[in-house]
């Protein structure tokens, strides 16, 4: 069996900018520092009248399979990981069919297709699920198209409102791909949790304090059982490390608690120990509490060693560069993060071929998944495709009336109308509504 992994990878953003620092703060009477340092977070990206989770997947599968020169008989499986989804039956992968039919010759009639729902790790599942896939021999030849698409609005004044975003990640997935390959080790974490839901509602309930200690429990179960699984955790052998990033501010937590499971009895730690000492056992304290503050006052020293700040430097910060300017997109966080530092390596002019990266995935609920990676020798020439930083700049900036509208216009439970605020040029749209209340899509050239 040949490797199987990401071949090619697309991506579209909402056409929409809303500024955190010029527009958002001032209209909430907040400093600007709040959302640019503490959450690290510059704009979001909002969807258009005519734009949805819809016309985002379609729009950057299109792209994708024109660029790899495929049709539709080409594709044997069309995943969409969404948490946005507006019908409880029929899944957002038929609409997506239904769309590119109508500018590529012939039909997906014998593509399976499918709709994933684990919060945000669920982009990653059906990864999992298309590398079985064809791992297994079902794909008889043809490729898997995987789509993480998602508005990731929150209701209005709520404390996660300035993290939405809304967006899509189209991937190929197929045997000797261009960009990674997937390891077959992985760790799991998962546990019955009520962090972030939406009970047959639209806007989350978020406990923001709990989410944040799910998110961090989770990880480490997750590393620990790769680690079981015989994944390789030293930190040295990993090129890039991306993690799902609903901001970048909840990353540089978890970052330090990775790093420190990974230098455990490992020359990095016993470098590291005239400066900070060793790392705390539990076997040497008497209680919990005791070992607890002993392991807090050591990764808060461990975040400040040049040995962390490098290997942070190297392997975390790149991964934010779309994140930053794009808001939380839910399913597709973790993929936005791999295909930023893979194009800061490309800029950067670093040789990532043969390279490996270990992705860190997590849905609230909760469970968090890490695996591993290897970066092919077509990985430059994929990634030098991506326009994703030119539409970020091409986006229309809008007023904070414009965001409140157009919040509404996205709002299940609101009738609000809007004339749009760009124009589509080459593109789907939404197009109204059916006989049965179906959604409708349109292809404008």
């Amino acid at each position: 069996m040949n490797d199987v992994g990401i071949d090619g990878v697309e991506i579209w953003t909402g056409k929409l900018k809303l500024d955190l620092a010029e527009t958002f703060a001032p209209a909430q009477g907040e400093e600007p520092g709040k959302y640019t340092k503490g959450l690290g977070l510059n704009a979001s990206s909002l969807p258009d009248v005519y734009e949805d989770i819809v016309t985002m997947g379609a729009n950057a599968s299109k792209r994708l399979m024109e660029r790899k020169g495929l049709t539709p008989e080409d594709i044997g499986r069309i995943d969409v990981a969404t948490e946005s989804s507006f019908d409880q039956s029929k899944p957002v992968s038929t609409y997506v069919a239904g769309c590119l039919e109508q500018t590529f010759d012939g039909d997906f009639h014998h593509a399976n297709k499918g709709e994933r729902k684990f919060a945000c790790v669920s982009g990653t599942q059906s990864l999992d699920d298309a590398y079985n896939w064809i791992r297994a021999g079902r794909n008889q030849g043809r490729k898997a198209l995987v789509i993480a698409t998602d508005t990731a609005l929150y209701a209005r004044d709520d404390p996660g409102e300035a993290t939405q975003g809304a967006g899509a990640v189209a991937m190929l997935i197929d045997e000797d791909p261009d960009l990674v390959t997937l390891g077959d080790e992985q760790g799991f974490g998962s546990a019955d949790e009520t962090d972030f839901l939406k009970p047959n509602q639209q806007f989350p309930s978020v406990d923001g304090k709990r989410s944040m200690q799910v998110y961090l429990a989770r990880m480490r179960e997750a590393m620990i059982d790769f680690a079981r699984n015989g994944g390789d955790t030293h930190p040295d052998n990993f090129e890039l490390a991306p993690f799902h990033t609903p901001f970048p501010g909840m990353v540089r937590k978890a970052a330090v608690l990775g790093y420190r499971h990974c230098i455990r009895d490992t020359e990095i730690e016993d470098e590291l120990a005239d400066e900070i000492g060793r790392q705390p056992r539990r076997e040497a304290f008497d209680d919990d509490d005791a070992f607890f503050d002993a392991i807090k006052e050591y990764t808060d020293k461990l975040g400040e060693t040049t040995s962390y700040e490098e290997w942070y430097a190297r392997t975390v910060e790149p991964t934010f560069a779309i994140s930053r300017e794009v808001g939380n997109w839910y399913t597709g966080s973790v993929h936005l993060a791999r295909a930023a530092g893979l194009v800061g390596a490309l800029e950067d002019g670093r040789e990532m071929a043969g390279k490996n990266m270990l992705v860190s995935s997590y849905g609230s609920g909760a469970q968090a998944e890490i695996h591993a990676e290897t970066i092919q020798e077509g990985w430059a020439e994929e990634i030098e495709q991506l326009n994703i930083f030119e539409q970020i700049e091409k986006r229309n900036e809008i007023t904070f009336e414009e965001y409140e509208s157009i919040h509404d216009v996205h709002n299940h439970d609101e009738t609000t109308e809007m004339e749009p605020l760009t124009s589509p040029d080459g593109e789907f749209v939404f197009d109204g509504w059916g006989r049965m209340g179906e959604r409708k899509y349109t292809y404008v050239e």
